[in-house]
């Protein structure tokens, strides 16, 4: 690699040398996943971000990189570790939060529930053509009235007759469901006599409808749904057969997504932290650059060293992870550090930019937007600290 391609590819951020705890394949996947977002995300996001436009047509390019459930073996997949799927994550949210969310609903809970739950049959059918972006996939458990608390779902699905061969009936509303009006099929997870089962219900499905949910503030290059189930009949073998009844099946897809939002909220704060920084050595007040000033080199010291401890955090947790080790009270420690950490750096990346700050031009209000949605999908901040407390204590405060 020419010493300016490597300069273009430079952390400014970096004050730890993290690039030397990567491997070589880590890196070379990385600078591949970069250059990706530098040549075709980073010049259309502004306007895909106020027309709230998701950009299906990068689709194609997304599979053809390999970053379609890339973190499973099989069926077309990449099969790619922990901390290779984490640093794509990040580098895709450098680029805009909408994107990795694409990348982590698409592989960590739709693609994840079929390959961690899904007959032989199913994944057979599925798994390849989502891999190569030519089916897309959606997951449904957070309901209007079930959020935080997806035991409360009111979706139930009924058998249409006696036996294990009469065909399920689902009835019931999905909400903030991703990708759900573009999807063609979606993971469907309801209350049924025995508690709560997965399904995998075609979109084309009579009875499935998807609304996209409009206007935004936040993630407003991807799409978010409700979905209303009226009446729609299913085959018997369209059930997720290995997913235990209850809610462990569901859980641990959202234990994947959340482990990709702990790299990906860091690349959204590294970026709003590299358009602050550059800045701040361009924009010039009272005869010098802001750069120049004590407050300004706080703010940005105090930035590069949270996101320095949460890419090394990201890290670890990665390597953990790769080894089978990672627990799950582990995840709600990224997820709620990192989410946390990354929304301030933002706000305080845009206080740099000034009045500039509140425009298109540059990322830092876009990515502190995007990551309210962030910080709130995949597990609150309230329920990732009760999860930390629980581990802490032994006592369970959810209730």
């Amino acid at each position: 690699m020419s010493t300016a391609v490597e300069q273009a590819l430079a952390d400014p951020a970096d004050l730890i040398s993290f690039d030397s705890l990567l491997s070589d394949e880590e890196l070379a996947l990385r600078d591949t996943v970069r250059e990706f977002v530098r040549a075709e995300i980073r010049p259309n996001i502004a306007r895909w971000y106020e027309d709230a436009h998701f950009p299906l047509e990068i689709v194609p390019e997304l599979a053809r990189l390999g970053l379609l459930g890339m973190h499973l073996d099989g069926y077309g997949c990449a099969g790619r570790s922990a901390v290779e799927y984490g640093l794509a994550g990040a580098e895709l949210e450098a680029g805009d939060s909408g994107l990795r969310t694409f990348v982590s609903v698409q592989g960590s809970l739709a693609m994840s529930a079929i390959h961690k739950h899904g007959s032989e049959e199913q994944k057979a059918e599925w798994l390849p053509q989502m891999a190569a972006g030519e089916a897309i996939g959606c997951f449904g458990l957070t309901e209007p009235t079930a959020g935080s608390d997806p035991g409360s779902m009111k979706t139930y699905a009924r058998r249409a007759g006696s036996g294990e061969d009469a065909d399920w009936i689902l009835t019931g509303a999905k909400r903030w469901i991703g990708l759900a009006n573009v999807a063609k099929v979606a993971v469907i997870w309801a209350m049924t006599d025995a508690g709560v089962r997965g399904f995998l219900v075609p979109t084309a499905t009579p009875g499935y409808t998807a609304t996209p949910i409009q206007p935004k503030l936040s993630m407003r290059a991807s799409i978010q749904c409700e979905i209303e189930l009226d009446e729609v009949r299913l085959p018997h073998d369209a059930v997720l057969p290995n997913a235990a009844t209850g809610l462990k099946g569901p859980f641990s897809c959202l234990n994947e997504a959340r482990y990709g939002i702990i790299w990906g909220a860091m690349g959204a704060a590294r970026d709003a932290f590299e358009d602050a920084l550059a800045y701040s050595k361009e924009r010039l007040q009272f005869g010098r650059p802001l750069a120049g000033y004590q407050l300004t080199q706080a703010k940005l010291v105090d930035m590069a060293l949270e996101i320095n401890k949460g890419f090394l955090l990201a890290l670890h947790l990665g390597r953990l992870k790769d080894a089978g080790k990672l627990a799950h009270h582990q995840i709600s420690v990224g997820k709620l550090n990192n989410c946390r950490e990354a929304i301030e750096i933002c706000r305080e990346a845009r206080t740099i930019l000034g009045g500039n700050g509140i425009t298109l031009d540059y990322s830092p209000l876009r990515h502190a937007n995007n990551l309210e949605s962030v910080r709130t999908y995949e597990g609150t901040d309230e329920v990732h600290t009760l999860i930390l407390g629980q581990q802490l204590t032994g006592e369970a405060a959810f209730r």
